[in-house]
């Protein structure tokens, strides 16, 4: 196992609320596109949504970082899933908001939420704090499916 290193986790962490950062960039104005679309029950206010992504990231990055701090083929395996899992984490809000493209985003939540119950997984056999670190991530991931196929369904 690899040392501590403050400066290692800040770049996990960083890293990964840069990922969104770039993502939201990459996104466009979106809150005009949003607030004319019909939403599913239960659907918060757009204000909710960067709050819980700038959380949820930062417990990506620690836990990426806890996970990478093991230094095993397990916890390579892991990352790759970690990294997987934000590519299909960054593509979200591109294809939603840049592209409108709602069947896309749906199923491309469906991807995501799938790749993070893998990253749980993967997480759990190498550092089980890393994978409880990302639980509220995966009942985020079900719930943003949910929204994304609710939206798709009462805006085909």
């Amino acid at each position: 196992m690899k040392k501590f290193s403050l400066t290692d986790l800040l770049i996990f962490v960083i890293s990964a609320e840069l990922v969104g950062a770039f993502s939201a960039l990459l996104s466009g104005g979106y809150s005009d596109f949003y607030a004319e679309l019909a939403r599913p029950p239960l659907s918060p206010p757009a204000a909710v949504f960067p709050v819980v992504w700038t959380i949820l990231y930062a417990l990506m990055g620690i836990s990426a970082y806890l996970v990478w701090r093991e230094d095993t083929q397990a916890s390579r395996r892991a990352i790759g899933v970690y990294v997987i899992q934000l590519a299909i984490n960054f593509s979200w809000s591109i294809i939603f908001f840049r592209f409108e493209a709602l069947f896309a985003a749906a199923v491309a939540a469906v991807l995501l939420l799938a790749a993070v119950a893998l990253m749980v997984y993967s997480f759990f056999g190498v550092n089980r704090k890393a994978a409880y670190l990302q639980l509220p991530y995966l009942a985020w991931s079900l719930f943003a499916a949910y929204l994304a196929g609710g939206t798709y369904l009462l805006n085909r």
